[in-house]
């Protein structure tokens, strides 16, 4: 998930906690426990993105690709993290230092903030397409969700909402709940967002406030964990019968077809649109990979009104709930030849789920076509004469089945 959404889960996990918790006696006690709950929440669900930092051990792409989402987002690394933060908080905040000394509630949310920050990080990353792998060493293996956006405004709405009613000051309070309002409002505008989509978190902010001003911060954020958690079961129902649906049409076009992967990509507060992906295999040696929009509504939503900015490829009109907008076929003897003799390719097959080759580059379908290079981008015409990347992790392939090391 991206570090706003990271951030607002970490603040509204601090503030429960505190409230949770048995009042401190003493009101400057009171206040320290606060902040330093809602700042060891916060920082603890974005600790292990510093894993940031370690992208210069490997060239571009292979530096992001492999060290984003790698030691740090396992859950053997969890608890180094865990211990660094508490004595960054420790070392750095006398105040707090001297409430821990003496107040068990402090240290017992402190332990469960810290604690629960981290384990959410990891799950919220487990939910999108992009995926982690929090078992390595021990199980390398990449596990997805496929399921939640990685940048969601329901999050946001549903927990940012009773936290930005409750600022002191009044202006700073009512330019956080605008902006969490306005910002949905330009994504939908930039045709990120659907005008329902708009309308129902709309309707999510105006909930949560109200619940804020009639019943408590602590209220209105317990409803919130409850809307993003029903938000998260829905998308994952909803996940499961798109899946059914892209099967269907798959096996409707070709009963025979040999399916090896369906990854989605969902999009944001929109669990009608999905940007299906299809891997499968053709003969003996031949394997096709293909990309395009599914509508679990086509009558109400047709594939093409799904928003083209998040999908990423444009539709042509149809009835029909699948739609591709690319194909491509590859053999999977040449695809491991080239494996074989580029190191470097070698490496990003330790990240690429769905690779494709075409234009003389290796990219990764789940987050663009071929011609418009993203993130995932190797050039493949550079990658044969570069010598071969230093520390590179050994993650599972996500693609081992066409690699045959099944």
């Amino acid at each position: 998930m991206d570090n706003l959404t990271h951030s607002l889960v970490g603040l509204a996990l601090g503030e429960l906690t505190h409230r949770l918790l048995p009042r401190e006696a003493d009101p400057a006690k009171a206040s320290t426990r606060r902040r330093l709950l809602l700042s060891s929440a916060a920082l603890a669900s974005n600790f292990p993105d510093l894993d940031l930092v370690l992208t210069g051990l490997a060239p571009a792409p292979l530096g992001y690709l492999l060290h984003h989402r790698g030691h740090t987002h396992t859950l053997l690394y969890a608890l180094p993290q865990a211990l660094l933060l508490l004595a960054a908080l420790w070392l750095c905040w006398p105040a707090a230092r001297a409430l821990l000394r003496g107040s068990g509630p402090a240290r017992l949310g402190l332990g469960a903030a810290i604690v629960a920050g981290l384990l959410l990080h990891f799950g919220m990353d487990a939910l999108n397409v992009y995926g982690i792998h929090p078992f390595a060493p021990f199980d390398p293996r990449w596990y997805y969700g496929d399921m939640v956006f990685i940048v969601e405004p329901v999050f946001w709405l549903a927990l940012g909402t009773p936290l930005a009613a409750h600022v002191a000051h009044r202006g700073w309070r009512l330019l956080l709940l605008g902006l969490l309002l306005a910002v949905p409002a330009l994504f939908t505008l930039a045709d990120f967002l659907q005008w329902g989509s708009l309308l129902g978190l709309a309707t999510v902010w105006a909930l949560a406030l109200l619940l804020t001003r009639r019943l408590g911060e602590r209220a209105a954020l317990l409803a919130g964990v409850v809307v993003t958690g029903a938000f998260v079961l829905l998308q994952g129902a909803m996940a499961q019968q798109a899946r059914s649906e892209l099967t269907a049409a798959l096996r409707r076009a070709d009963p025979s077809v040999q399916i090896r992967d369906l990854p989605l990509s969902a999009f944001p507060a929109n669990p009608l649109c999905w940007g299906a992906i299809a891997i499968t295999r053709e003969g003996t040696d031949g394997y096709r990979v293909r990309r395009g929009v599914l509508s679990l509504a086509p009558r109400i939503a047709p594939a093409a009104s799904c928003p083209v900015a998040i999908g990423g490829v444009r539709v042509a009109p149809s009835p029909a709930a699948v739609v591709w907008a690319w194909e491509e076929p590859g053999s999977v003897a040449a695809l491991r030849a080239l494996q074989a003799r580029d190191c470097r390719f070698d490496a990003w097959l330790r990240f690429a789920r769905v690779p494709s080759l075409a234009g003389g580059s290796a990219t990764d379908l789940r987050f663009g076509i071929p011609g418009a290079p993203n993130f995932s981008t190797l050039p493949l015409d550079k990658a044969a004469s570069a010598s071969c990347p230093d520390r590179v992790p050994h993650w599972g392939y996500p693609r081992a089945d066409l690699l045959g090391l099944h």
